[in-house]
């Protein structure tokens, strides 16, 4: 499986959770809120992590069909 992962920016709080354990995958914009390296990519356990750790639930996983997972 390949899932993908967004980050909705008006639920991110900026805690740098993500940026911090994923430095290649997550970076801060000039509002200093998450978002996405270009062309980054995680490995479907480490979305779900990653998702799991994020405090303000702002990380969103998808499957390959785009159903949002339940993280």
């Amino acid at each position: 499986m390949t899932f993908r992962i967004e980050v909705e920016s008006d639920d991110c709080m900026s805690s740098g959770k993500c940026v911090a354990d994923y430095p290649s995958v997550f970076m801060f914009d000039e509002e200093e809120l998450a978002t996405l390296v270009p062309n980054a990519s995680l490995t479907d356990q480490e979305a779900i992590k990653v998702a799991r750790n994020c405090p303000s639930r702002a990380i969103i996983v998808f499957d390959e069909n785009n159903t949002q997972i339940d993280t």
